[in-house]
């Protein structure tokens, strides 16, 4: 048995130091984020070589920067630039009051693909996916890792495995059970609320919960996801058994800090779709196998699926949990998030 870490726990300490602002090698570059770099380690890179901003193609859309990448975008950094214009291009918080930002000069050629796993690499970290590469030897003491490789963990779906579970008697059910479940790749921790005793060879009713601090805690009136927690719960709690899972992926999976620098987008006029792109993330960053590896570890095959979005059915079924249903979970709106529940059923494809 080795002591040496492994490649998931490699990556999950990458994830750490970019949070913290240190850099990290792939392939021979240094990679930092803009997000959380210091003015001294930028220094620090630019005296190593020619610097590079890796932004994703959404953002580059954006800012109307040519992605030659398909996926991605290389941007040369202009004479002068600094940690604000760098910045000014990662975060859109400020693109309205300065627009003009480029010409951008995008590169083209070469390989790509430490910029596309540094771009993955920060989103798994729900960090802004703008990075600050300098082709240069790693440094001892700096993560470093190989690209295909990375590429492909931060693909896979991570193993999950229990931690706890205890009786927690709820208002919708004094019959409950909340499990705690942790995957290998050291992500966050999922819960399962396990509400009577489902039989693991019937058809329980199943709820796939992301969590949103702003609704279920707060009470927040610009989603509906607070009124379907509840609702779920209570209608598991009149059938007397029900299984809802509480998936750790705020804001559709882009964490808290990105899902209120959406709300500030919002607040200029764009819908939720329009700044999840301007920031630089798709639609929807979510990874519903999660939901698949809890009630395949729960025991479950088959379920009676609460939901309005088909992507959950689609993505439970096609990892080998039979949807014998599908049960609708609509309930009213309110002046708040109309607007974000018609972008729901437009383009996110809900049933509403």
């Amino acid at each position: 048995m080795s002591l040496l870490p492994t490649l998931s726990e490699r990556i999950s300490r990458a994830r750490a130091e970019l949070r913290m602002g240190l850099a990290v090698g792939i392939d021979g570059w240094l990679v930092a984020a803009v997000e959380t770099l210091r003015p001294d380690r930028l220094a620090a890179m630019c005296a190593l070589g020619t610097p590079v901003l890796a932004i994703t193609a959404r953002r580059a859309e954006t800012l109307k920067a040519r992605a030659y990448d398909v996926d991605l975008a290389r941007i040369a950094l202009p004479d002068g630039a600094g940690l604000d214009w760098l910045r000014a291009v990662a975060d859109p918080s400020a693109d309205l009051m300065n627009p003009m930002k480029g010409p951008f000069t995008s590169l083209r050629g070469g390989d790509a693909a430490p910029h596309l796993a540094a771009i993955l690499l920060a989103k798994s970290a729900k960090l802004l996916p703008a990075l600050l590469m300098v082709e240069a030897e790693t440094p001892a003491g700096l993560s470093h890792l190989v690209s295909a490789p990375l590429t492909a963990a931060l693909a896979e779906e991570s193993l999950l495995h229990p931690v706890a579970a205890a009786r927690l008697p709820l208002e919708s059910s004094e019959s409950a059970r909340l499990h705690i479940f942790r995957p290998e790749d050291g992500g966050a921790e999922h819960y399962a609320v396990e509400i009577g005793d489902p039989p693991r060879d019937g058809i329980p009713l199943v709820r796939l919960h992301s969590a949103c601090f702003t609704g279920d805690v707060l009470g927040s009136l610009k989603c509906d996801c607070g009124p379907q927690l509840h609702t779920a719960l209570q209608r598991m709690g009149e059938a007397g058994s029900g299984v809802l899972l509480y998936l750790n992926q705020e804001g559709r999976g882009i964490g808290l800090a990105n899902k209120m620098r959406a709300y500030g987008l919002q607040n200029q006029g764009f819908d939720t779709v329009e700044a999840n792109h301007r920031l630089g993330f798709e639609d929807d960053e979510r990874d519903f196998r999660i939901g698949a590896g809890l009630l395949r570890a729960m025991g479950f095959a088959r379920v009676r699926l609460m939901t309005n979005n088909p992507r959950k059915v689609a993505m439970l079924e096609s990892h080998g949990i039979e949807v014998v249903d599908r049960v609708p979970l609509i309930l009213p709106p309110n002046r708040f998030n109309r607007g974000y529940l018609a972008t729901k059923a437009k383009k996110s494809g809900h049933l509403l």
